[in-house]
């Protein structure tokens, strides 16, 4: 079909400011929240969003075939994604969520970790196995020492026990894949558990024992755990092959806490010289739904399986923007990067839509492990660990204000 000259004036104004908003929101210079709590910055503007994938992902770029310069593949979130360090650069991979609902990932890079993201030219192509996916989603990155990088990540397909008109039936299961430049992938068998369904499945970074470790997080349905009870831990003596049996539940749920509900490993952990930091989610109900929270626990760096410190509360919870989005009240991580000088950058997702920074360091954290109290678990006790602060406090400004007077 042959357009005008105006036709093609139009599309061509139009194209234009859509390349003018888009290099805007690109290079916007991202810009530290006023409100600091010793533990952590968080950064005011999202790092990535729907509208920070590429135009050529969305728009039919050719007047031809689009004269009106529709958007023909919508794109609804970009969220959970897993990040790395790769040739100096800070790269997430998100979960691209298109206006069908299925997901693709897709590699981001920043050059300082803190805005600047621009999504590679293609999103990533992940082989199907003999029994392909419906879903993909929610990717950690691991660079394991047997020198290969994996992507593991939910794979998810329609139960196939579920009666023909249960559309929401679903089964869910950790995929395994594997690269060595994060452009060509082998796909390997799903990991083979116990549990009916797994979700949150994440690669230690190091053997154990000479054998792959995983945390896992085992569940009877798709959403609600059943009878699993947390974090859970299995070894594997062959990744091509990954076949798990018992799993230990290392870090387990609980009544009235931030983890009531169900619990799961986020990134993989982070090897200091005073065990392994994790981050995690807890989710707990509410009135108005479920809340996802992170929070921080750290594991012996002999033993990665046993928890050494856990700070009681959560690490960060959804503020302002935050709590709005596809599911409400999310915050959500699968990446994080530890820099060379400490430094370390958590992306975290809110409410399914978009993804956030925050900064902090290794000595920070492990100063947040150790220090901060743990849950108390009940109102008495936490009233009395509370004014134990408040008393050594008041005591303290006492003796200040004597020792100036």
């Amino acid at each position: 079909m042959a357009i005008s000259i105006a036709q093609t004036n139009n599309f061509n104004d139009k194209l234009k400011e859509l390349e003018r908003r888009y290099e805007q929101l690109i290079t916007r210079k991202n810009i530290k929240q006023d409100r600091y709590n010793g533990i952590y910055q968080r950064y005011k503007y999202p790092v990535l969003t729907a509208d920070h994938t590429p135009l050529f992902w969305r728009y039919d770029l050719n007047p031809e075939t689009n004269p009106n310069l529709m958007e023909r593949l919508g794109i609804n979130a970009v969220c959970n994604a897993g990040a790395m360090k790769w040739n100096d650069k800070y790269l997430m991979v998100g979960r691209v969520e298109g206006n069908d609902r299925k997901s693709v990932f897709g590699i981001a890079e920043s050059p300082n970790g803190i805005d600047n993201f621009r999504f590679w030219d293609y999103p990533m192509v992940i082989p199907e196995t003999e029994d392909p996916d419906t879903n993909t989603y929610d990717m950690r990155l691991i660079e394991h020492e047997d020198g290969w990088i994996y992507g593991i990540f939910c794979t998810e397909r329609k139960d196939p026990e579920a009666p023909k008109h249960d559309m929401s039936a679903a089964m869910a299961q950790a995929g395994i894949a594997r690269t060595k430049d994060l452009v060509n992938w082998e796909r390997l068998p799903d990991l083979k558990t116990n549990s009916k369904q797994q979700r949150n499945v994440v690669l230690h970074p190091e053997f154990v024992d000479g054998k792959y470790a995983f945390y896992t997080r085992p569940q009877d349905g798709f959403i609600d755990t059943g009878s699993g009870s947390g974090i859970g831990w299995a070894l594997c003596d062959d990744i091509e092959n990954p076949v798990v049996g018992e799993e230990k539940i290392i870090n387990h749920r609980a009544y009235h806490t931030i983890k009531e509900v169900k619990n799961g490993q986020g990134p993989a952990p982070i090897k200091t010289p005073e065990g392994w930091i994790h981050m995690a989610h807890g989710v707990r109900g509410t009135a108005a739904g479920l809340r996802y929270v992170l929070y921080v626990f750290v594991t012996d760096l002999k033993d990665p399986s046993k928890v050494i410190y856990e700070p009681g509360g959560y690490f960060i919870a959804p503020q302002g923007e935050e709590y709005v989005g596809d599911v409400l009240n999310v915050t959500f991580t699968n990446g994080w990067i530890k820099d060379n000088d400490g430094t370390v950058f958590l992306y975290y997702a809110s409410s399914d839509t978009r993804m956030h920074v925050a900064t902090t360091t290794v000595d920070l954290l492990l100063d947040y492990a150790k220090n901060t109290p743990p849950d108390a678990m009940r109102s008495h006790a936490c009233t009395l660990q509370r004014n134990e602060l408040i008393r050594n406090n008041l005591e303290l400004r006492s003796d200040l204000s004597h020792s100036t007077s």
